[in-house]
C-alpha cells in the first residue's frame, strides 16, 4: 500500500469538518498518533513543541523544532497539505500557535495525551479558550480503519504470526523468561516490525498475572506459559497476538488442560459473535458467559477486548457497557483469560475486522494448546 493511501489528504478535510462540528475552533495536536493519522509524520515527542494547528476553516499548519524541519519535510505531511514552520532553540514557540490560527479562538480541541507542561503552556498562550479533548473529534475518524489501513494491520498480524510460529526455537524448560524474551524481541524485529511495543513471557504462576511482563525466573518443565507480544510496523500501525504454550519435558496441570478448553472455545466464540450491529458488550459477554458457566467466571479479570491501529489501545473496546454496535472496518482484540493466581493461567488473542459480512481474523495461527 502507499503512503498516499494510508495518509491521504482528505483527512484533513474530515477533521477540519468534524471539528466545526463539535463546537471547536481547531485542533492543537502534539506528537502521537492522532497528529501521524492527520499528516503521516511520525513525530519525535520531547521538550521542544510540534503541534500541528488544524483550524476548523484556515491553512493547517506544522509547527516543529528547526532541527526536526527535514524529518518533517521528508514525511508525507507535505503531500496532505500542510504549511511547516519552524523555531529555533531559545525561542518561545508558543506565538507561532497563535498566530497560525489566524484570530482569536472561544475552544480548541487538545491531543488526548499532550503533556502537561504543553497544554499548560497553551492555556496562557491562549486565556480565552476553552480546552476539550480532540478525541471527542477524531475517534470518529479513526474507530472505522480504511482498506489501506485493515491492510497495514494485515501485514502487521501476519508479521506477528511469523514470530508465535518459532516460539519453539527459544521456550523451553530451564531458561529464563527474560532469556526467552530477549530472542522473541530480535524475531518480532526480524519479522518486519521497526519497534518492539511488549512481550510478555509468563510462565508458571507468572500466567495469572495478565500484564506481568518477564523475570529472571526459570521455565519449569511442563508449564503452562502465557506468552503475548506485539509490536509497530514501517506502516505505524500495531500488532498484538497472544498464545499459551506448554514447556516440554513434563505433564501439564490436569486443572490447566480442562480450563484451556474452556477458554479456547470462548475465545473461538466471541469471534464468531463478531458482526456489523452487535455491541461490544455483546462479544464481550459471548466470551464471558462459557467461562463463567464453567466455573471460573471470577479468574477472567479483564475485558475481552480493545481497538488497535496506530495505537495499540484504542477505540472500540469490548467490556460490557459499551453498547455501541459494530461497524465494518472496526479492528480490535478478541483475548479472554484465565488467570488462577499462585497457580497459571492462559490467554488467547487474536485481532479481528468486522467486514460487511461477518469478521476476518488477522491473526491465523491455531489456538489449540501448543506443546513445545
Amino acid at each position: 500500500m502507499g503512503v498516499d493511501e494510508l495518509y491521504p489528504p482528505d483527512r484533513l478535510t474530515a477533521a477540519r469538518r468534524a471539528t466545526a462540528a463539535a463546537g471547536l475552533d481547531a485542533l492543537l495536536l502534539t506528537p502521537g498518533s492522532d497528529l501521524r493519522y492527520l499528516t503521516g509524520y511520525d513525530a519525535h515527542p520531547g521538550e521542544r513543541l510540534t503541534c500541528l494547528v488544524l483550524p476548523a476553516e484556515g491553512e493547517p499548519t506544522l509547527i516543529v523544532p528547526r532541527l526536526e524541519r527535514p524529518a518533517a519535510e521528508a514525511s508525507p505531511a507535505p503531500a496532505t497539505g500542510v504549511r511547516i514552520v519552524d523555531h529555533v532553540d531559545g525561542t518561545d514557540p508558543y506565538p507561532l500557535v497563535v498566530a497560525a490560527l489566524g484570530g482569536p479562538v472561544t475552544a480548541v480541541g487538545l491531543a488526548d495525551r499532550m503533556w502537561a507542561e504543553q497544554l499548560l503552556a497553551l492555556r496562557a498562550a491562549l486565556p480565552d479558550a476553552a480546552q476539550r479533548l480532540a478525541g471527542e473529534v477524531l475517534r470518529e475518524l479513526r474507530i472505522r480503519k480504511s482498506p489501506a489501513e485493515v491492510a497495514a494491520l494485515t501485514e502487521a498480524g501476519a508479521a506477528i504470526d511469523e514470530v508465535h510460529l518459532r516460539m519453539g526455537e527459544w521456550l523451553r524448560p530451564g531458561r529464563t523468561e527474560a532469556e526467552v524474551g530477549t530472542d522473541i524481541a530480535a524475531a518480532i524485529r526480524a519479522a518486519g516490525h521497526v519497534t518492539v511495543d511488549f512481550v510478555i513471557v509468563a510462565a508458571g504462576p507468572n500466567g495469572a498475572s495478565p500484564h506481568h511482563g518477564t523475570s529472571d525466573r526459570p521455565i519449569g518443565a511442563g508449564e503452562p506459559v502465557v506468552v503475548d507480544i506485539g509490536g509497530t510496523m514501517a506502516s505505524g500501525y500495531r500488532s498484538d497476538c497472544t498464545r499459551t504454550y506448554l514447556a516440554g519435558g513434563g505433564p501439564a496441570p490436569a486443572d490447566f488442560l480442562d480450563y484451556y478448553a474452556v477458554l479456547r472455545d470462548a475465545q473461538r466464540a466471541a469471534v464468531a459473535a463478531v458482526r456489523q450491529g452487535v455491541t461490544g458488550a455483546a462479544v464481550d459477554a459471548a466470551a464471558r458467559e462459557p467461562i463463567a458457566a464453567a466455573g471460573f467466571g471470577p479468574a477472567f479479570l479483564h475485558r475481552t477486548g480493545h481497538g488497535i491501529g496506530l495505537d495499540g489501545h484504542e477505540d472500540p473496546y469490548l467490556v460490557a457497557g459499551n453498547d455501541r454496535p459494530l461497524e465494518a472496518g472496526m479492528a480490535f482484540s478478541i483475548e479472554p483469560g484465565i488467570y488462577l493466581a499462585g497457580r497459571h493461567g492462559a490467554r488467547i488473542e487474536d485481532i479481528v475486522v468486522c467486514t460487511t459480512d461477518g469478521v476476518q481474523r488477522l491473526n491465523t495461527t491455531p489456538t489449540e494448546l501448543i506443546a513445545l
